[in-house]
């Protein structure tokens, strides 16, 4: 019995987290579920949005499954996902992009990996206010760090017999830090030789997205490149409601739904589950549970396929509980 720790969010959080434990339940999958909060549940609860509980789970388990959760705006208070990666070293953010047969989107054939670089880049933290009315951020680019999500993007396109991995920049301007990442990917890519390899600024990737993505296989990039791109090609299949994600390092993993804790429909039964159940199917491969994630992901894909099983933002009508009984109805 592996177990887990589950974080429900704020909002609709613990109404997406109950869908996947009902799932798990009916699929009889071998986990245990410690759940803690964080966020604003464990802030108006304890005072911090991540509290010693919740590290103390993670340092133990080792694994996570998150709901969405609220970073208040202002009041100092910092990204809590931002604080999760870089508190466990959660490197790497991995966001499969894939159709769903019979659900419409934009595309067809899409069939990629983001693998964005997680720790550093802008997304440091580093800024000041200079003087007034004049405020400065520092871009933050490491060979090492650069390095090793090269090689995870490699790895993780060797392991899923992918073909080609193509690295995002804008070395064209910023010639020092992401000439730096670029080099560094250029050079991972040299140990794997059976892995077509190339690379494309950030803007003209953009364009060529939204015109033919299905020329993309894994993509890797850095921090704020990765975020941006990540939900353009969340908007190609459908939305962030069927988006995964997951945030991995060397001896922790976080899965997570990627949208937003949307607290103008908590407590209704209109939130879609896709996107977390989705990240559970990756959690499932991850601890070697590769035969219940498939399970999972076809019982995900009849349903949505089934024009009268979808949820309200899919065109349907079902709410979470119905969405998430069509879903274990699949299973069989």
């Amino acid at each position: 019995m592996k177990k887990i720790t589950l974080v429900p969010g704020d909002g609709i959080g613990p109404e997406i987290a109950k869908s996947v434990q009902d799932i798990f339940a009916a699929m009889k999958v071998p986990v245990e579920w410690e759940l803690v909060d964080c966020g604003l549940a464990a802030l108006e609860k304890t005072g911090e949005l991540m509290p010693k509980a919740f590290v103390e789970s993670l340092n133990r388990n080792h694994v996570a499954l998150k709901g969405p959760t609220t970073t208040p705006v202002g009041g100092g208070h910092r990204s809590i996902n931002v604080q999760m990666r870089q508190m466990f070293n959660l490197y790497a953010n991995v966001r499969p992009i894939k159709n769903f047969p019979g659900l419409p989107s934009h595309f067809s054939g899409i069939d990629l990996i983001i693998v964005r670089e997680n720790s550093e880049d802008l997304y440091k933290g580093i800024e000041y206010m200079i003087s007034e009315g004049v405020a400065q951020g520092i871009k933050l680019i490491t060979a090492e760090a650069s390095e090793r999500i090269g090689r995870h993007a490699f790895e993780l396109a060797k392991k899923l017999k992918r073909k080609k991995v193509t690295v995002v920049h804008k070395a064209n301007i910023m010639k020092f830090t992401d000439g730096l990442f670029l080099d560094s990917i250029r050079k991972v890519s040299a140990d794997y030789p059976d892995i077509e390899f190339n690379d494309i600024i950030v803007d003209n990737c953009c364009m060529q997205l939204v015109m033919k993505p299905q020329q993309f296989d894994v993509i890797v990039t850095e921090n704020l490149y990765g975020d941006i791109l990540s939900d353009l090609c969340a908007g190609l299949i459908g939305g962030l409601g069927l988006a995964s994600g997951a945030n991995i390092g060397d001896k922790s993993a976080i899965f997570e739904a990627v949208h937003g804790s949307a607290p103008d429909i908590a407590g209704q039964n209109k939130a879609n589950p896709t996107a977390l159940i989705l990240s559970a199917a990756s959690m499932l491969d991850y601890i070697g549970m590769l035969d219940f994630g498939n399970k999972l992901r076809d019982a995900v894909g009849k349903t949505l396929a089934n024009t009268e099983q979808r949820t309200g933002d899919l065109g349907g009508t079902l709410g979470t509980k119905e969405f998430t009984a069509c879903i274990i109805q699949n299973l069989k």
